[in-house]
C-alpha cells in the first residue's frame, strides 16, 4: 500500500511517501489520542494528510521502509487513521499512482512542495500605468443576416491561434450530425445552443485577438432585423466598423434593398459614433462569384453613394476589400485566386491602421451594457473616457450610489489599471445586481455626468410615412441606454444645406426634414450634450421595429419643482 502525508511546524510543512505492508495489530490499541509513528525521523507533529492510493504487492524497491513497519503500533495506528476517516479510496489529483514517479529524498519533498503550493490559479502582475500597452480596438462586425459575420469572426480567432485545430474540428463533427456543416466556423462565436440551431445571432458576441501592435476586441453583432437593438447596444462600443456583405447573387440585392439590414446597420454604426468604415466582400468564393473583379465592382458602385449619404467620406474612411470566411482567403494572408486586389489583407489592415485619440485624463464615463450576480456584483461596460483603478471609489450615476471596485477585468485578464477604450468587467462593492440597469454611467465623484428627462435635440428623420406631431411616442437608443420618449414640441425646422432655423414653429415633421424638437423621457436617463461628449450625446429614434431619426442632443433642459 501507497501512503502519502505531510508534516507541518510553525515555518513550513514537509511531503513524504512511502509503501507499508499492512499486518494484524500486536500490541496495546491507540486511544486515538496518541501522535501517529511512523517514521520518527521525518514525521514530527499531528497533522496529517492521508490520501489512500492503491494496494500493490510490496515492490522491492522500498525495502527500507519495512523495518519502520515492524512493530504492531505503526501498523494499528495507520489502520485505526482509515477507520476514523471512513472516507471512500480518491485517486491522487492528476491521475496516476505516484508509487510510478519513484521520488525519494529531500528532491521529492521540494518538487512536492513547489506542487503544492501552485495549485492556486496564479494573479498576473498588471503592468504600470506608464508600461508601453498595445492599443485596445473595438470591432463590431455589422450587415444582413447570413451575411457571414460569425463565420468571418471565427476565422480570424482560428488564423490568429485564439481556437485551436482541435476545437474546430469538433465544432465540425457536431455542424455535420445536425447537417450544418458550413456554420462550424461561426460556432466560435455563437456559443448559444439557440443561436447554433438557427443559425442565427441574438445577442452581441465577443472575442479577443491580438497583432504585432493592437489588441482587438471583436463584437459579432446580430443582423436580423428582430434584434437591432442589440446590434446598436455593440455598436456603441465599437471604435472600428466591419460591414459585411454577401457577394453571392440574389444575396447582396436583399441586403441593400429597403427592407434589407445593409443600410439600417450602416447608418445606425454612423450613429453610434464609429469614423472608419472596412466594407468586407465576402462569400467571393461562392460558385456564382468565382471571385469576380465585376461582381466585386457593381457591389462597391452601389454601395459607396448611400455610404457617403450616411455621412461617411469614400476617400477617408471607407476601404473594400474581398474575401472568403469559409476558406480565410484574403483575411491574414494575400489570395493567389484575386491577384486584381493589390491592398493589405484584413488583418495586416487592421495592425496598420492610425491610432485613435483618447484622453485618460478626462472625467470617468463607463456605461453599463450588462449586469449579473457572481461573488458580487459584477457589471460590463467600454470605458469612454478616463481611467479607473482597483480599490477606487466611484457614483453610479443617476442613482448616485457610492461604489468601489473590488477587482478589474479587461477582456477576462485580471488588471489594477484600466484605460479608455478598454472593455471591462468590475466587481463592485457597495451596490446590488438589481439596483444596476444597463444604460447607468459609472463617473467620479468629482465630476458627474448629466441626467434628466428632459432635453433638446436636433433631430433627421430618416424613414417615416406619415407626419411625426407633438406627442409622438418612440424608443430612444442613446450609448446603452434604451428608453422610451414622446416629443413634446417642435421647435423649429432646420435647413439640410444652408443650416438655417426657421422663424415659426412647425406643426409637423416628415421624412428626410431636420428638426430641433423637445424631447422627454419616461424615466431618469443619463446624457450629455453633443459638444461636451459625443459618445453620450448622439441617439436614434426606432419604431415598429424600423429606425425612424437619428439625432444629437444640443441642451438638457432642467426639471420644473
Amino acid at each position: 500500500m501507497y501512503f502519502w502525508y505531510s508534516s507541518c511546524n510553525e515555518n513550513k510543512c514537509n511531503f513524504f511517501f512511502h509503501e507499508f505492508v499492512l499486518r494484524p495489530p500486536s500490541g496495546p490499541q491507540p486511544t486515538g489520542r496518541e501522535p501517529l509513528e511512523m517514521n520518527n525521523e521525518s514525521f514530527q507533529r499531528p497533522f496529517l494528510l492521508a490520501v489512500f492510493l492503491t494496494l500493490n504487492p510490496v515492490s522491492t524497491k522500498h525495502k527500507h521502509v519495512h523495518a519502520a513497519v515492524e512493530n504492531g503500533e505503526t501498523d494499528a495506528s495507520a489502520v485505526e487513521t482509515w477507520e476514523q476517516k471512513g472516507e471512500p479510496d480518491e485517486e491522487e489529483p492528476g491521475g496516476g499512482s505516484s508509487a510510478d514517479t519513484g521520488f525519494c529524498g529531500d528532491e521529492a519533498q521540494d518538487e512536492m512542495m513547489e506542487e503544492d503550493e501552485e495549485m492556486p490559479t496564479p494573479k498576473l502582475p498588471p503592468p504600470p500605468p506608464d508600461a508601453p500597452k498595445k492599443e485596445h480596438v473595438n470591432v463590431v462586425f455589422i450587415g444582413h443576416v447570413d451575411a457571414g459575420k460569425s463565420t468571418i469572426g471565427g476565422q480570424i480567432m482560428y488564423l490568429t491561434g485564439m481556437v485551436d485545430k482541435r476545437t474546430l474540428e469538433k465544432y465540425e463533427r457536431e455542424a455535420k450530425e445536425k447537417n450544418r456543416e458550413t456554420w462550424y466556423l461561426s460556432w466560435a462565436l455563437d456559443t448559444n445552443q439557440e443561436e447554433r440551431d438557427k443559425g442565427k445571432t441574438v445577442e452581441v458576441g465577443r472575442a479577443y485577438f491580438e497583432t504585432e501592435k493592437k489588441h482587438f476586441t471583436i463584437l459579432d453583432a446580430p443582423g436580423h432585423k428582430s434584434f437591432v437593438p442589440n446590434m446598436i447596444g455593440g455598436a456603441s462600443q465599437a471604435d472600428l466598423a466591419v460591414l459585411v456583405i454577401s457577394a453571392r447573387k440574389g444575396e447582396f440585392e436583399t441586403g441593400f434593398e429597403k427592407g434589407g439590414q445593409t443600410r439600417e446597420h450602416a447608418m445606425l454604426a454612423k450613429t453610434a459614433g464609429v469614423k472608419h468604415l472596412i466594407v468586407l466582400v465576402n462569400k467571393m468564393d461562392d460558385p456564382t462569384v468565382n471571385w469576380s473583379l465585376d461582381r466585386y465592382e457593381e457591389c462597391k458602385e452601389k454601395l459607396v453613394p448611400f455610404l457617403k449619404k450616411v455621412g461617411f467620406n469614400p476617400k477617408k474612411d471607407i476601404h473594400f476589400m474581398p474575401c472568403s470566411g469559409m476558406t480565410g482567403a484574403n483575411l491574414k494572408e494575400s489570395s493567389e485566386l484575386c491577384p486584381w486586389y493589390t491592398g493589405l489583407p484584413f488583418i495586416p489592415h487592421l495592425d496598420s491602421l492610425p491610432n485613435f485619440t483618447r484622453s485618460s485624463d478626462g472625467p470617468i464615463r463607463l456605461p453599463i451594457v450588462d449586469k449579473y450576480k457572481d461573488m458580487g456584483t459584477v457589471v460590463l461596460g467600454k470605458l469612454e473616457s478616463g481611467s479607473i483603478a482597483k480599490a477606487q471609489q466611484l457614483i453610479m450615476m443617476p442613482n448616485r450610489h457610492t461604489v468601489e471596485v473590488l477587482s478589474l477585468l479587461s477582456d477576462d485578464v485580471e488588471t489594477d489599471y484600466a484605460g479608455p477604450g478598454e472593455n471591462l468587467k468590475l466587481r463592485l462593492k457597495g451596490i446590488e445586481e438589481e439596483e444596476i440597469l444597463p444604460g447607468f454611467i459609472l463617473c467620479n465623484a468629482e465630476n458627474l455626468c448629466h441626467s434628466g428627462r428632459t432635453f433638446d435635440a436636433q433631430i433627421v428623420i430618416i424613414e417615416h410615412k406619415s407626419i411625426i406631431c407633438p406627442g409622438y411616442n418612440a424608443v430612444l437608443h442613446i450609448h446603452t441606454c434604451n428608453e422610451e420618449v414622446q416629443i413634446t414640441a417642435l421647435i423649429c425646422l432646420v435647413d439640410k444645406k444652408t443650416g438655417e432655423k426657421s422663424k415659426t414653429r412647425p406643426r409637423f415633421v416628415k421624412q428626410d426634414q431636420v428638426c430641433i424638437a423637445r424631447l422627454r423621457a419616461a424615466g431618469t436617463i443619463c446624457l450629455e450634450t453633443f459638444k461636451d461628449f459625443p459618445q453620450m450625446g448622439r441617439f436614434t429614434l426606432r419604431d415598429e421595429g424600423k429606425t425612424i431619426a437619428i439625432g444629437k442632443v444640443l441642451k438638457l433642459v432642467p426639471e420644473k419643482d
